[in-house]
């Protein structure tokens, strides 16, 4: 008689281990892949949210256009001023610019050659807001009616933000927000 094991006993512990292994294996994978997308979809979450607020905290503290001097008025249109507005879309829609409380000429807008939100100031080098590796798909600010200065509506403004995450990336791991909120101006901007 001989001592050993058959061919089929082998196949059948090999496949044994194969399945015992083979679950926990799996397991980890789909957890790390289900951790890499949580953290990426965390640190667009992040960018978004420190850029919204942001542009929101300037935005409430924008001050009306008192100016009717072309050369020292910060919203112009045609080369005139636009005497008692408080905002002014830009570059096609594509961005924002009023006055802030430091009575600095401010702009916050999407600059296509890179998708990313940016911000200057009295026509200074723009300043990017977002991170490198996001992509802004769109970024639209709502109706210049919310603002309009024949009414006695407060000004406020709606921003519409579609951004995604990490270039580079598998799809899978790019995360997407689509983002629209409004903001009124803080100080009260009504007739009395």
């Amino acid at each position: 008689m001989q001592k050993g094991y058959s061919l089929i006993e082998v196949l059948v512990a090999v496949g044994i281990f194969t399945i015992i292994i083979a679950a926990p294996t799996g397991f980890f994978v789909g957890s790390l892949k289900g951790q890499l997308k949580a953290l990426a979809s965390q640190k667009l979450l992040d960018n978004t949210s420190y850029c919204l607020e942001y542009i929101s905290r300037s935005l409430r503290m924008a001050k009306k256009e008192l100016s009717t001097d072309p050369l020292t008025a910060c919203l112009l249109q045609g080369g005139t001023a636009l005497y008692g507005y408080n905002y002014q879309i830009t570059r096609g829609g594509d961005g924002l610019k009023f006055k802030n409380y430091k009575n600095e000429c401010q702009e916050f807008f999407l600059d296509g050659s890179d998708n990313r939100l940016k911000e200057s100031k009295n026509g200074a080098t723009p300043v990017a807001l977002t991170s490198e590796d996001l992509e802004i798909i769109s970024f639209k600010i709502g109706p210049a009616e919310s603002w309009d200065q024949d009414d006695t509506d407060q000004p406020r403004v709606t921003l519409f933000l579609k951004i995604k995450g990490a270039k580079g990336q598998k799809s899978e791991l790019r995360p997407e927000i689509k983002i629209q909120t409004v903001i009124s101006q803080r100080d009260l901007d009504v007739p009395y």
